[in-house]
Parts: C-alpha cells; structure tokens; sequence
C-alpha cells in the first residue's frame, strides 16, 4: 500500500518568489551600500580639498599701474600660429616651466585672463640641438581657462638652454574680439631658481601700437600680477623711513658668513586697500640705488652686484627682481643715489624709502632671513623697525620662494574648478541615494507582506496535503481492512459449519489467523507512513523480506556496502529508495521472466548507488524506443532527484541503476542527516 504523491508545486514557487524578493533586497542594499562608501569617499575629498584651500596662498591682484608683460600682433583667426622663445644663456636642467596669465577685470567686476592660449605647446632644447623636443602639449579638451592662476608645467628635469611656448589656437581679447597671444610673465625653474629672469626673448610679433608696455623682454622681467598673500604666519609692517634731501641713505645686511649670492628680490611697501589707491605702487622705492658686497665690514672691498634704476611708474611691481653673477660676500649694502620724493601738501619734500622685505637669493634660496640688517635711517611710525627687512614676512605673513608661491596659486586654481565638480556629484549621490532608499523601503514592505503570504499559503497547503493524506489512509483502510473482515467473517461462517471436518476447520483457522495478521500489517504500514522516522530503519531486512515476498521462486543475491552512511539517509530519503527498490522487484516478476536476479547498494560520502541485475528477456524493442526506462521508475528516481539508467547487456538481462547524490538543489540540501 503506497500513498500518492502529494502535490508540492505551490511551495517551490512562493519560496522561488522569496527568493527573488530576497535576490532583489540584497542587491537594493548592497547598492545602498556602495552609494553610502561613495558619499563618504566624495565627503572626505571634500574635506580635504577645503583643508587644503585654508593652507594655500590666496589669490590677490595688485592694483595701481605697471607693465602689463608680451603681446602679439592682432589676428583675425584663432588657429594662428605665435611663438616666444627664451634664451637660457647656458644649458641648465629644467624642472618646471610656470605661465603667468594676463588678468583682466570685467564689467561684473569678476577677474578673468585676457589673451592666454587655448591650445599650445613647449619646446625645449640646446644650443647643439635647435630643433628641441616637445616637453608639454596642450589642447582645448585640456580645459585650462579660463584661469587667473599661474599655469605649472612639470618637466622632469630636462637639460635646456632655450625655451620655446607655439600656440595652436589663440584666445579671443575682451577688448576688441581680436586674437592674440598675451602672457603677463614666463618663468623657468632649475630648482628654486627663474634661470628666465631678465634673458634675451625673441617672438614671432609684436604689438606695435604698445610697444613699451607689452614688448617681449617684459616676459621676463620678473613683475606679476599678484601681491604675494600666502596667508600663512604673523603679519609684519613694512620697512619704511625718511630722511631729508641732501642726505644720501643706505641699507645694510650681515650674512653671518660669506654667502655665494646671485639674486636680490626688493618686496615693495604693502600698500592699502583703499579704492582708489592712496600711494603710487613705487612708494618707498628709490629710483636709482646699488646693491653692493664685500667681505669687510667697512666696504673698503666692495664691489657692485646689481643696479637698480626706475625710469617711471611702470616700472614698478610688488617685488623687484635682478640677477647678477655669482659673488661671495658677507655683507650687502644698498646704496641709495636718487630717493625716492613724494611731497606732502603744504609741506617741505621728505626723501622715503621703504621696503617689505629685501631677500638675497643663492640659488633661489633666501640667506638674508633673519640676518641683522642696519642702515642710517630714521623712522616714520612706531615698530618700523630695521629687522622687518629680514624677517621673512610682509603684511600678509610669511614670504615664500617664487616657485612655491605659484605652484600654490596653480594648485588653488586646480582644486577650486574640482570643488563645484565634486560638491555637484556628492548631491547627485545623495538624491541616487535617497531613491534607493526609498526602493529598498519598498522591497523590505513587499518581502515583509510576501513572507506572511509565503506562511500563510505554506500553513493552507500542509493542511490540505494531512487532510489528503488522512483521507487517503481512511480510504485504504476502509478498501483493504473492509475485504479482510468480510472474508475473516465469511470463512468463521465456514469454520462454524465444519467443525466435524478436523482437517477443513484447521485450514480453515489457518487463513483466518493469514487474513487477521495481513490487516494488522496494513494497519501497521498506514501508522508508519505517518511517522517516517522509524519507517525502512533497516534497510537490509527489509528488502530481504521484501525479496523473499515478492520474489519467492527466484534466486537473490543482495551485497551491501556503506552501512554507517545508510544508516544517516533521512528518513524520506530511506523510504523513497525502498519503494524504487519494491518496484523494481515488481517489474521484474511480472516482466522479465527471470530465474535469478542480484541487488548491489552501496553509500559513502558522495552518494548511494543502487544496482539490480536480473538473467530475464530484457527490454523490448518498442521499450528501447521509448527510452528503456519505465515510468514507474522515472517518477521513483524524480522523488529522489536522482538519476537512473537502464541497461541491456549483450549476455542478456537488464541492469538498472540509480545514482543518487549526496548534495543536491531544492529544500533539501542533503540526503544524510
């Protein structure tokens, strides 16, 4: 007596359903999740892009008038060539070439470059090699304007004695719509030194009408556009005396020691801020002075490092810069010879000189810092004291090499134009993160809703299949037990009439004792398939019971191997095995016409073999077309999601074999315990 299969399609698809909501809700969150590391990875960016801002020199045009660096000629399209080229004077290594823009201020009063190139490249070479190589390419994809910040090209020490910028597309001027190539300054870096400053420039044009202020020496003269605010360190006053006209003044320095010297930088008073602007830009600044050097402290062995003459207003920047060759001195001194004037209203002229800072450069390194400097000056205001000319600071805090201040500048500019970028995609993050938010909300509802249906409709279903089941073995009872108490009724009926026949009577008791035990059997095996635990526990003998039943007449051989491991098979594993087995036995006594047959199973860890073999007439021709196997047996081994196999040996016969694995898909995730 076999119970049916009950049906078990519902479930494997509801939970397929979970499964997929599930699937759907960890791909939601891992979305989140990699949404919230992106937030906080663009979160961080931002930090330290504005802790880097608060460190970095800030940008700070200086007003008034001055030079305003090279101008080309006037073109009419943008794809014009122009070039400039400097001349090194020497083979030096280069490390970084810095373009300084032309700044223009427009009618929003927003500051804006006028006249830098779109599209261009550097050249480089030696005298032996007039040629040179590319040693940096730009073009309009690159993105460099619009810019006020300095441009910092990286050259990996390239040896160069000149250096060539050719355009491949010209920017339009504001003030005519022309084109043109405007570059306020082009400085050249071997180490912390401009080897550029003061070289011979030559250029393919040049603007005609303004030749003294935008011709091509002024790319080189060591003027910029910007007050140097590093905003960093204290703030200093500036230098600044007076002294009458007839009285020629002086400045001077102790290095401590002899210092090889190559350069001077003159920082100019900081002026205000008052607009309009109270003081011209060279106030303080002698017109015509000396810087000279000696080894003695009286300056009977001095010699002259550079000359510093100012011819006009234009000529006039916040920091004076000159080169002169190499000299070892210990002491400096600068020799005023035609001060400064600026006449008061209604008041005698006053001979001023005043300075931020004087900085004395060996190889592009300040050796005069903190040095004690001394002069025969007296003083305007209070605290404008003698050491404010070697202090390193201006009124804007600390002064830092020209290199290091515009790499700052240029990279102020980089990480400004990255800011808006960056705070623009952390918002688009934020809003991708809200609606998968919102998403993953929605899913965690729909599983929470699809979790109770799942359990509800898992609770309907296994109160039908107990329903089916309980009316099935209702059914079986009443099938089998009802025909065996008829027939125990019918043959006490025959007893009764035969009990003067002895021998009639004892058959007779014998097949009433036959049919009493058969429905204790049905009874029993209906109770075990509702408690499968206990149901087959012995494999072994029961399908030896199971043979000798079924197959009385017949010789059986039965092998097993892998008890501890039969021992472990869950139970419904155990049932369904013994029932393919059963069958088997059925279609060979019914079938095969066989004399002998033997069974093989065998376990171990991967897995239970099953293999019968019998000596009867085989399949069928029509069988074998039809795929051999029985469908009895095919819906066996579907039971047990395993595999079976008909075979029909040459000898003759039939060996059927079933595979089952020991790890399989579905509910059950394995057939041991």
């Amino acid at each position: 007596m076999k119970p049916k299969q009950t049906s078990t399609r519902t479930m494997p698809c509801a939970f397929s359903a979970l499964a997929i909501l599930l699937c759907l809700c960890s791909l939601s969150s891992a979305e989140v999740l990699s949404r919230q590391t992106s937030i906080s990875k663009h979160k961080q960016q931002l930090a330290e892009i504005d802790s880097q801002l608060t460190r970095l020199a800030n940008y700070n045009p200086r007003s008034g008038v001055g030079v305003g660096g090279y101008r080309s000629s006037r073109q009419n399209q943008a794809d014009h060539l122009e070039w400039v080229e400097i001349d090194l004077g020497q083979t030096y290594k280069i490390d970084e070439v810095i373009l300084v823009p032309e700044i223009r201020r427009s009618t929003n009063t927003t500051l804006l470059t006028d006249g830098f190139p779109e599209a261009f490249r550097i050249l480089a070479g030696t005298a032996a090699d007039q040629k040179g190589k590319v040693i940096a390419s730009y073009t309009s994809d690159d993105n460099i304007l619009p810019r006020i910040a300095p441009l910092a090209i990286a050259c990996a020490g390239i040896e160069a004695s000149w250096i060539r910028l050719e355009t491949t597309t010209l920017s339009p001027r504001a003030w005519n719509g022309g084109y043109a190539l405007h570059l306020f300054e082009m400085l050249v870096f071997s180490g912390h030194e401009n080897v550029a400053l003061h070289q011979p420039v030559k250029a393919s044009s040049q603007n005609i009408q303004a030749a003294d202020k935008h011709n091509p020496a002024l790319l080189v003269d060591g003027f910029l556009p910007y007050v140097m605010d590093t905003a960093k360190g204290e703030r200093s006053p500036a230098f600044v005396a007076t002294s009458s006209p007839d009285q020629p003044g002086y400045l001077s320095i102790d290095l401590g020691k002899a210092q090889t010297l190559d350069q001077v930088h003159l920082h100019a008073v900081d002026l205000s801020d008052a607009i309009p602007q109270k003081r011209f830009n060279n106030f303080g600044m002698p017109r015509h002075m000396i810087v000279e050097g000696a080894n003695a402290e009286d300056f009977n062995d001095a010699i002259t490092l550079t000359e510093f003459k100012v011819a006009s207003v234009f000529e006039a920047g916040p920091i004076l810069m000159k080169r002169f060759p190499a000299t070892t001195c210990r002491y400096v001194r600068l020799r005023v010879l035609e001060p400064s004037i600026e006449a008061p209203p209604h008041a005698p002229a006053y001979n001023n000189i005043g300075f931020a800072e004087i900085e004395l450069l060996s190889r592009g390194i300040n050796v005069a810092k903190t040095k004690e400097a001394n002069g025969n000056y007296g003083f305007s205001t209070y605290k404008r004291t003698y050491s404010s000319l070697t202090d390193g600071r201006n009124f804007y805090g600390d002064i830092l090499p020209i290199r290091l201040w515009l790499n700052e500048l240029a990279l102020r500019h980089e990480l400004e134009r990255q800011r808006p970028q960056l705070a623009l995609r952390l918002n688009e993050l934020y809003e991708e993160q809200k609606s998968l938010l919102n998403r993953f909300i929605a899913l965690a509802v729909i599983l929470a809703v699809a979790m109770i249906i799942i359990l509800l409709v898992a609770r309907i279903t296994r109160m039908r299949q107990l329903a089916r089941v309980r009316l099935r073995l209702a059914a079986d009872l009443h099938d089998e037990l009802g025909a065996n108490l008829h027939t125990i009724g019918l043959l006490s009926d025959l007893a009764t009439e035969s009990r003067e026949d002895d021998e009639a009577f004892a058959d007779i008791q014998r097949r009433i004792r036959s049919e009493a035990d058969r429905s204790g059997a049905e009874v029993r095996g209906c109770m075990d398939l509702l408690a499968l635990n206990n149901y087959y526990e012995n494999l072994e003998a029961d399908m030896q019971r199971a043979a000798r039943r079924i197959m009385a007449k017949l010789d059986h051989e039965l092998i097993i191997e892998g008890e501890p491991y039969l021992q472990k098979l869950k139970p419904r594993v155990r049932v369904d095995l013994f029932l393919f087995y059963k069958e088997c036995l059925v279609n060979i006594s019914r079938h095969a016409s066989a004399t002998a047959f033997s069974s093989h199973l065998s376990a171990d860890k991967a897995g239970v073999s099953l293999i019968i073999r019998d000596n009867g007439i085989g399949i069928s021709v029509d069988a074998q077309q039809d795929g051999m196997t029985p469908k009895s047996l095919e819906r066996r081994a579907g039971l047990l999601r395993a595999k079976v196999r008909i075979d029909h040996p040459s000898e003759g016969g039939t060996v059927v074999t079933l595979t089952i694995p020991a790890k399989r898909l579905g509910i059950f995730k394995s057939i041991y315990l």
